[in-house]
């Protein structure tokens, strides 16, 4: 019998299109010119030479965006229209009084701004994260064994946790992972201590300063390392330590809170007979009666197909078009997918549900496969034949050589 060894993916939607960045900031008011990365001489310059102060810049999710918005803006109205007037030397001679600009999120404009900044910025890192979760290309070496690693960065940061008791938290929670080792090596590279950051004379004595000391971890202080944290785009205005220290207790607060404007996610699952996606099962059942002659809620019902049986129908159907394989005949007589379609339509699909048997099917063929967080119950009246539940077999243990050549679990590798 064939099996299935490892996950198995459905076609996804194609992700988000890449946006031209540029390395440079623009001042708001002249053609002064910074790198992204002297953002704070930004800062300094328009504070100087243009009294302009902008209020919580750390929580701003794309500084160079939010510039060229306002340098924008600036340009079409006064910017008395925007800022609060802040006066300086109130009380001194008036040619001694300095009048600067504050920009923040008090400004409804600006706030929208901010927010939608960080709505991006957060799709934008999530689907980093998604794909550096599935990324089976990683390599990199363990930062205090010298050991290679390929594979998927799970390997490496579960090792370096175990072998070396240094944990940088779990890897789904960390975004950017390699630029995030490259920071960490490049600070051990200088010398410094990852906790304390202090920096000493040699490699041993550093060695012997993390493990006596048991620095062995990142200072969550140090700003620099926020950016990793999927934690840290979250939630708007707020950092990691403001999101932790929420108390839960406020939620009983709300129990009477309006859910009127939460949005659902579309379904996007796929056929089982082609690559098709629908963002509804209705428009989903409709094109495999219309392109496939399988109407699935049809089927259902004549059978009275429990939702456990529609599992297993699924799951069943899945795995033969993966195969290639006719499920009459059982024969891999079929040269691809399409042909294995045509098999499967021959029979209308009478004689399916009785095949469908082997306890392999109560689990998904497709790891993502969202078709099956969609099924439900039938509605009709449940006959004493179908109204059997999902069997439990009970093993006798008292042969373990025995139960490993009979057990039922053997069918799950069908």
């Amino acid at each position: 019998t064939e099996c299935i060894l490892e996950p198995l993916s459905l076609p996804e939607s194609p992700g988000g299109v890449a946006v031209e960045s540029s390395p440079y900031v623009p001042c708001i008011f002249c053609k002064e010119c910074y790198v992204l990365a002297e953002q704070n001489q930004l800062l300094k310059h328009m504070i100087i030479e243009h009294k302009l102060v902008i209020a919580d810049v750390k929580l701003v999710a794309d500084f160079r965006s939010y510039i060229l918005h306002w340098k924008r803006r600036f340009a079409e109205q006064p910017i008395t229209d925007f800022c609060s007037v802040i006066r300086t030397n109130s009380k001194a001679p008036l040619e001694e009084q300095d009048n600067y600009f504050l920009l923040c999120d008090a400004l409804p404009e600006d706030r929208l701004l901010r927010e939608q900044l960080q709505q991006k910025k957060l799709r934008e890192i999530l689907e980093q994260q998604q794909q550096e979760r599935y990324d089976t290309s990683f390599h990199s070496v363990c930062m205090f064994c010298d050991q290679e690693f390929t594979g998927n960065r799970s390997v490496l940061l579960n090792h370096m946790a175990r072998e070396h008791a240094f944990n940088i938290g779990l890897p789904d929670n960390i975004v950017n992972c390699y630029e995030f080792l490259a920071v960490l090596q490049g600070k051990l590279d200088s010398l410094q201590c990852l906790y304390c950051e202090k920096v000493f004379r040699d490699k041993n004595t550093l060695k012997d300063h993390m493990r006596k000391k048991q620095h062995r971890r990142i200072n969550a202080k140090n700003k620099e390392y926020d950016k990793f944290y999927i934690i840290n785009y979250l939630e708007f205005g707020k950092s990691w330590e403001e999101v932790q220290s929420e108390d839960d207790r406020e939620l009983l607060d709300n129990l009477e809170e309006d859910w009127s404007d939460w949005e659902e996610h579309p379904v996007c699952a796929v056929c089982l007979f082609c690559e098709e996606q629908a963002d509804t099962t209705e428009k989903l059942y409709l094109h495999m009666q219309k392109s496939h002659g399988f109407h699935f809620p049809k089927i259902k019902s004549e059978h009275g197909l429990n939702f456990y049986q529609q599992v297993k129908l699924v799951n069943f159907i899945r795995r033969e078009i993966h195969h290639c394989r006719c499920y009459n005949c059982q024969e891999k007589e079929c040269s691809n997918s399409n042909a294995s379609v045509q098999h499967l339509l021959r029979d209308k699909y009478g004689s399916v549900v009785s095949v469908v048997t082997s306890f392999g099917y109560y689990f998904p063929t497709y790891e993502n496969d969202t078709l099956l967080c969609t099924l439900s119950d039938s509605e009709d009246v449940i006959t004493e034949d179908q109204s059997e539940e999902v069997p439990v077999v009970s093993e006798d243990i008292s042969s373990l050589k025995a139960l490993k050549q009979s057990s039922v679990l053997n069918q799950l590798l069908c």
